[in-house]
């Protein structure tokens, strides 16, 4: 069945850098659209970032404003999302996320928590 697992978060000061992992198993991992959301404490989840099967074309939530870089590595079914100049408006749980099909549920990771705080 579809796995995925992030890893990465952690406490960071503001203007600090992270990079989360997300390990993906169980579907054709190249195939696939990929995603990362977020999640504050009493706000609905939001996107983040996306990277697209094939050309690998990036998205990202207005919110990112460049600081932010989505990217995959098809042989090692990892996709990675590289954080820079943090905000403390971007403490979140953050989730990868796929589709298998355009009108079929999302699945989820258990999340990774990040949290920026001087």
């Amino acid at each position: 069945q579809v796995q995925l697992v992030e890893s990465g978060g952690g406490l960071v000061q503001p203007g600090g850098s992270l990079r989360l992992s997300c390990a993906a198993s169980g579907f054709t991992f190249p195939t696939y659209h990929l995603y990362w959301y977020r999640q504050a404490p009493g706000k609905e989840r939001e996107l983040v970032a996306m990277i697209t099967s094939g050309p690998g074309t990036t998205n990202y939530g207005n919110f990112v404003k460049g600081r932010f870089t989505i990217s995959r590595d098809n042989n090692k079914k990892m996709v990675y999302l590289e954080m820079n100049n943090l905000k403390a408006e971007g403490t979140a749980k953050y989730y990868c996320s796929t589709r298998l099909r355009l009108d079929g549920p999302p699945y989820w990771g258990q999340g990774t928590q990040v949290t920026v705080s001087s």
